[in-house]
């Protein structure tokens, strides 16, 4: 190479070098790269002019630079250093998702999970608020929302959180929670089997119309503040990120509504046993022995189940914090799907017409039994009274007049005549 030509060299490579070095230290680089912005060296230089001729010396350079930069980035890949020479930004060697799958992290979040079992009863068939609230009136947390069917109250064991007495700062995961629904369902949230009939003797004091076998369903909330959605559902139990106040509103909400639909279904279905059986005599025998005023009583039994499926639970009514907020929305909906409470009420309501049905056929064969004794009771009438007509005619015939003879006085207007 001519000597001309080497100056006009170096000034290309003077030029490229201040290109990069601009670009390098304006490029946001992690800590990783900043060996390369704090020194921009030369010999760098020949890795970001490929298809340059260089010489010896420049070749030596290349060599060492390489070298030196395969010991200081072993772990960067080809496409990354084609990033670096066009000046881009590589990618970040650590991202979010890798901090979030970090073992040590993910331990100390499981050991921040919780497990809490939740119970709900169905006891009576109605129970006093205002009542229940006057005698619980430290434990009685304020209402968010319009919703007067139901009390929530908060029990606090300070036995098993003896810091609480000197911290002043309640552990939350010790508190107790209990739903208490006018309608006569209870749920108990982190309460366990043997101190559960401790609260729900405090329902009983306020409740009317008891069961003589109380209703029963298990479930479970999983707090994971790990959770990469707001829930996860599962077999028996929900995945939540935090449990709140309205969070235990929402889940007890639908679980109360579960175990009393239960008990109306259970009450149905014994009504339409009781039509199946007077069906299977009526198939036998043709005629069946039920009374008016039984048949009566199922009637009232019938539709003071559906109003109070419909008017009592709320069963198609949302609720209001699932109004306000689309994450207990989501809980909301999903257990409403798990227990199946709109399918549930179909079934109920299929149930309920068939006993309809068969209360007016059964209506109407009474009534046909009442027209048929009616009218036999008028005949039976019409039929004594020409008895009676034949025989006054054939027995006591009717007396002939006899004419008044001759001489016999006949009076007339107070005068008396003598006849010819």
């Amino acid at each position: 190479m001519s000597r001309s030509a080497r100056p006009m060299e170096t000034s290309a490579f003077r030029a490229l070098a201040r290109h990069l070095k601009a670009t390098l230290s304006s490029s946001p680089l992690p800590p990783l790269f900043s060996p390369l912005r704090r020194r921009p060296s030369k010999t760098l230089l020949p890795l970001a002019l490929p298809g340059c001729r260089l010489s010896g010396a420049a070749s030596l350079h290349r060599s060492a630079a390489g070298d030196r930069f395969a010991r200081l980035f072993p772990s960067i890949s080809s496409d990354q250093d084609l990033e670096l020479r066009e000046g881009k930004e590589p990618p970040s060697s650590r991202s979010a998702e890798d901090e979030c799958k970090d073992p040590l992290l993910q331990v100390q979040l499981e050991k921040q999970s919780r497990f809490v079992p939740v119970k709900a009863y169905f006891l009576c068939t109605s129970i006093d608020l205002r009542s229940l609230q006057a005698q619980n009136a430290t434990n009685v947390i304020r209402p968010s929302s319009r919703a007067t069917n139901y009390v929530v109250l908060r029990y606090y064991d300070v036995k098993n959180d003896p810091q609480a007495m000197e911290t002043g700062f309640r552990n939350e995961s010790i508190c107790r929670y209990m739903v208490v629904f006018h309608y006569g369902s209870t749920v108990l949230f982190n309460v366990s089997d043997h101190e559960a009939q401790g609260y729900l003797k405090i329902v009983e004091k306020n409740a009317s119309g008891l069961l003589p076998e109380m209703r029963k369903d298990d479930y479970a909330v999983v707090v994971k503040p790990n959770l990469e959605t707001w829930m996860q559902g599962g077999v028996d139990y929900i995945a939540l990120k935090s449990l709140d106040i309205d969070g235990v509103r929402t889940v007890g909400s639908v679980l109360g509504q579960s175990i009393a639909l239960d008990y109306y279904i259970r009450q149905v279905d014994g009504m339409v046993a009781e039509f199946t059986d007077i069906n299977r005599g009526l198939e036998k025998a043709g005629t069946f022995t039920m009374k008016r005023r039984k048949l009566f009583q199922l009637v009232g039994k019938a539709n003071s189940n559906l109003a109070d499926v419909i008017l009592k639970l709320g069963l198609f009514e949302r609720s209001d914090i699932a109004w306000k907020n689309a994450n207990y929305a989501q809980i909301w909906e999903y257990l409403r799907d798990e227990y199946e409470l709109t399918q549930r009420f179909g079934n109920l309501d299929f149930k309920l017409k068939f006993v309809e049905h068969n209360i007016r056929f059964l209506q109407d064969i009474l009534q046909n039994r009442t027209y048929v004794f009616l009218d036999g009771l008028i005949i039976l009438l019409i039929t004594v009274a020409i008895l009676i007509s034949v025989y006054n005619v054939f027995c006591h015939p009717t007396p002939r007049i006899l004419q008044p003879k001759a001489g016999t006085p006949k009076i007339i207007q107070g005068s008396a005549e003598y006849s010819n």
